[in-house]
């Protein structure tokens, strides 16, 4: 098959269709309100990210030659432009849903949200107030001097563009930016009257008390209008690993800051003289301009405040027990016995903790290694790391500094844990380390014995109570040898290859992928049955595509999950007629990466950390891991198979990429983070 022949998607494209599932999320009338707000919340954050990070980085491309176009096997500029065509409609649909739909609902459960032109007297004075005493002080407007450069608008700030207007007199016109701090709560709730529940955002309580801030200012009327521009995010950094590596990288996140402006949102009400103005201040691209709503930044509404019944949001899951992990009971005696599987985040992130504390504590440890990418706010991993140093016990970690839009909190973490004599490595030339790993040196009769957990999400206690993800403790031989070997690598700042078990990249991943695929494809040339279950957050890799569409061809049977980007194209004649593909998009973000393989019989597992995208073969030290123990593999097919049943909340990825539902032949209806929730609660307890 040629290249450039093959189907494949457009992975921004692919992108934009995810996030559209997302919005699905919100218009589905079985989600609760409150969380159906909370969907367009992160909809809106999303999108944030695509926009300083991909369209970022294709406004760059946009400038390439034809022959560079050619190599790159699009036209950016074209893309751009079928990207703004999607957004404008996606925000239509999220006005719609917010202004149309969710606010009505929301009054119909007697909350409602006001805005500055809503408000009686006693709750205008109410608001005036508070405004006085919590947010004026933190305001500092700025005068636009025609004459001088147009202020620098902050990356994800909101602002209001103010002009100030007195009557027979367009010359005696002013403009000003007013800057919404970070500092300041977004939502306030106003005194409930007669059963009824009241809110109202930081933004109109600022219009509400324009006049308290202009003033001085000789004028007739004022408008002010709410924007947010979104600005290039990449880093410019040096790649050479050095001391002075840290120093850059917070240089690079200073130019984060003032980055090239991606989009400009901006409210559909201003008057279109006024941003005509900000439109030639800003310089920015036509592409970038996207009408929005009333309210910005509207990440922030994922701490919508629920003011009403707790039916309205979805019911806390209690997590469930690990059966034969006890809080009471070593760990390590557990593991060296058997396998222990934790699935997150329906049973608990307690046992990892566990694992590192009792590490931290045992006087038979003497070292732990574990790689770090994205870390909770207040961490229990790094409090249990470095309690292990204080109690003698050499402890390694490998913190990757790029991990994006995290680096400044992995930053800090390095800084605590290098002063409390932790050693730490912050990063590789060229590679991020992605990788979930752990292990535990331990010394039992005078030899040394391993512990491990791998996993394929991070050691983030916070993430982990929203991400599906599995954990595995293990002591076999087959994995910790593996690890040791992986680990002396990367703590002398250099990767490795050839292991046995694992599936390592950059060095590795690609080949063994691969060779796992071509013993399903002879089996299926021999006649023999064949098939693969890949689960995946993103399928953007060519060479893994063309790889798929080979197997299909050969008779392959494949079944994919994916949550976000698909590049491949399913149902293709001549290329994927053996390929399905379902997406998953509930209240957990499902996280977990899981290959199955048929072999004849014997089916194989492997969970990884990474992604089918190349970046993951070839810029990130990545590990895959071979489940060994048989009831722990048969517990993630039967969380599998739940998943590949979902009639509720798959949708199919087809040639169309309309977001249909999925549907099959089941009689009733299943949605897998239900049943998977139901069935390890009756396994368990």
């Amino acid at each position: 098959m040629s290249k450039k022949k093959i189907p494949f998607l457009n992975r921004e494209l692919s992108w934009l269709y995810f996030n559209e599932r997302v919005l699905q999320e919100a218009a589905d009338e079985t989600v609760p309100l409150i969380e159906r707000i909370k969907f367009l919340s992160i909809f809106s954050s999303n999108l944030e990210e695509f926009y300083r990070v991909r369209v970022a980085t294709l406004s760059r491309l946009a400038n390439l030659n034809d022959k560079a176009k050619a190599l790159l096997g699009f036209n950016p500029k074209k893309v751009l432009n079928e990207i703004k065509n999607i957004v404008v409609k996606h925000e239509r649909r999220f006005e719609t849903l917010f202004q149309d739909i969710l606010i009505s609902e929301l009054a119909q459960n007697k909350i409602f949200i006001l805005n500055d032109t809503q408000l009686n007297v006693a709750r205008g004075e109410f608001v005036r107030n508070h405004f006085r005493d919590k947010i004026l002080s933190n305001l500092v407007p700025i005068m636009i001097d025609p004459a001088k450069p147009f202020p620098e608008l902050k990356d994800r700030r909101l602002y209001f563009f103010v002009r100030l207007i007195k009557k027979g007199s367009r010359k005696n016109e002013k403009y000003a930016l007013v800057e919404l701090p970070y500092s300041l709560p977004r939502f306030l709730v106003l005194p409930e009257t007669n059963g009824l529940k009241f809110i109202i955002l930081a933004e109109d309580i600022i219009k509400y008390c324009l006049e308290d801030i202009f003033y001085v200012f000789n004028y007739d009327s004022i408008e002010a209008f709410s924007i947010q521009v979104t600005r290039d995010a990449e880093l410019d950094i040096d790649k050479n690993v050095s001391d002075k590596f840290i120093e850059e990288l917070k240089a690079s996140l200073d130019k984060r800051k003032k980055g090239k402006p991606m989009r400009l949102l901006y409210d559909t009400q201003m008057p279109f003289d006024m941003l005509s103005v900000l439109v030639s201040k800003l310089k920015i691209e036509a592409e970038g301009l996207i009408p929005g709503n009333r309210y910005h930044r509207f990440g922030d509404f994922i701490a919508f405040p629920n003011v009403g019944s707790k039916e309205l949001e979805y019911p806390p899951a209690v997590p469930i027990k690990v059966q034969g992990l006890h809080r009471r009971e070593s760990i390590f005696s557990r593991v060296a016995e058997k396998d222990y599987l934790v699935n997150l985040p329906y049973q608990s992130y307690d046992y990892i903790i566990l694992f590192l504390r009792e590490a931290a504590i045992d006087p038979k440890v003497t070292e732990i290694n574990i790689t770090l990418y994205r870390l909770a706010e207040n961490s229990k991993v790094i409090n249990a790391l470095i309690n292990a140093v204080k109690n003698g016990k050499k402890v390694n970690c490998i913190v990757e500094l790029k991990a994006r839009f995290d680096e400044e909190a992995n930053i800090h973490w390095t800084n605590r844990l290098m002063e409390e004599g932790v050693n730490v490595n912050y990063g590789l030339n060229g590679y991020k380390v992605h990788s979930k790993i752990c292990l535990v040196k331990r010394m039992e009769r005078g030899r040394a014995v391993y512990y491990a957990n791998l996993a394929t999400g991070n050691f983030n206690e916070k993430t982990a109570r929203i991400y599906c993800d599995h954990s595995i403790f293990t002591a076999k031989k087959e994995i910790t040898r593996d690890l040791v070997k992986l680990f002396k690598a990367l703590n002398n700042k250099t990767v490795a290859k050839d292991f046995k078990h694992l599936i390592v990249s950059p060095l590795d991943s690609r080949n063994k992928i691969y060779d796992l695929i071509n013993r399903e494809i002879k089996l299926a040339k021999a006649g023999k049955p064949a098939y693969m279950i890949l689960k995946v957050n993103s399928l953007a890799d060519e060479g893994i595509v063309q790889k798929l569409y080979e197997a299909s061809n050969a008779g392959v049977k494949i079944r994919l999950i994916v949550r976000g980007i698909c590049c491949l194209v399913p149902g293709v004649a001549g290329f994927s007629e053996n390929i399905t593909v379902i997406s998953i998009v509930d209240k957990f973000l499902e996280h977990a990466r899981v290959f199955i393989f048929g072999n004849a019989g014997g089916e194989e597992m492997y969970l990884s950390s990474a992604d089918l995208m190349s970046r993951n073969f070839e810029h990130r030290v990545e590990v895959g891991f071979p489940i060994l123990d048989e009831e722990v593999k048969q517990e993630i097919r039967d969380i599998i198979d739940f998943q590949l049943q979902d009639n509720v909340k798959a949708r199919d990825i087809n040639r169309l990429n309309n977001n249909k539902y999925h549907k099959n032949r089941l009689n009733r209806k299943v949605r897998a983070q239900v049943q998977t929730y139901n069935y390890l609660k009756n396994k368990h307890q």
